[in-house]
């Protein structure tokens, strides 16, 4: 794995960062726990490339909160294209 950003999905909308982080944090250090609310995805960035790639293998696949968690290693974000503002 390249990075130590997991991309988690099929989450409750009720799912709260701290619980998020409380099981990663059995895999290792959680640097930090961002849930896109809303949406039921999040990111959790772990302390190193190993210890995300053991907490993917570890938790990719089950059941949290009554939902099959779904992760995988964070794609950079798409640049987006520049809007242009006309003064009309």
């Amino acid at each position: 794995m390249q990075g130590s950003k997991l991309y988690v999905g099929n989450l409750k909308y009720s799912v709260t960062n701290e619980s998020l982080e409380a099981i990663f944090a059995k895999y290792g250090e959680v640097k930090n726990v961002n849930i896109i609310e809303g949406k039921g995805f999040g990111f959790v960035e772990m302390g190193t490339p190993e210890e995300a790639e053991k907490a993917k293998e570890g938790l990719n696949g089950q059941e949290f909160d009554g939902r099959t968690m779904r992760i995988d290693e964070a794609r950079p974000p798409k640049p987006r294209p520049k809007r242009e503002f006309s003064n009309n």
